[in-house]
């Protein structure tokens, strides 16, 4: 299997020495401290609607892979728009999440239906004891949980917690207020994209 092909079909790729060099080098940066941090659920939480998570993911995972030679996991636990469904099989509907292998180690595990309101922290909660024994390291998407009142508990089910804004447009003042409602002993600080 070619190591992008699930990818290449949402637009997207890996990052690689020779393509996206500077990209690549970011995400290998980001993982190392990930990995030194020792947090296995790593909640990364959108400054804004602008900022778009899963592609974030892939690479930081895609690195992580590299780095520990382990199996990695991204969650789009989106519960607004899943950036990444379009890779799910819609014959999986029993499953709260369903998986599908991105590159070599990397897995994408997705929501099969977007669940209601109440329904999604416990399943996500779920989801990290059960991958707790699979995967070296869980980086979940948390996009849209503020929509359903649930970004603090959805945060909460997280090791470590990381708030991701663009650089040069997201205000510091609004960033400062949503890692104020983040659990501060889990909080890991601002990554600036873009």
């Amino acid at each position: 299997m070619s190591d992008e092909s699930p990818l290449t079909a949402l637009g997207m790729e890996l990052a690689t020495d020779a393509r996206q060099p500077d990209v690549r080098t970011e995400a290998i940066r980001i993982a190392r401290r990930l990995q030194a941090g020792g947090a296995k659920a790593i909640g990364f939480v959108p400054s804004d609607d602008d900022v778009a998570i899963p592609p974030v993911l892939v690479q930081i995972g895609a690195a992580l892979c590299d780095l520990t030679g382990a199996t990695i996991a991204v969650v789009d636990a989106n519960v607004r728009y899943p950036g990444l469904r379009a890779l799910v099989d819609d014959a999986v509907t029993e499953q709260v999440f369903s998986t599908r292998w991105l590159a070599g180690s990397l897995a994408l595990l997705s929501p099969a239906r977007v669940e209601r309101a109440g329904e999604v922290v416990p399943a996500l909660a779920r989801l990290l004891l059960d991958g707790a024994d699979l995967f070296a390291h869980i980086l979940c998407d948390l996009t849209g949980f503020e929509l359903i009142g649930e970004h603090a508990s959805a945060a909460a089910c997280m090791d470590a917690v990381v708030v991701v804004g663009r650089a040069h447009k997201s205000r510091e003042d609004d960033l400062l207020a949503l890692a104020r409602l983040m659990p501060p002993d889990r909080f890991l600080g601002v990554l600036l994209v873009g």
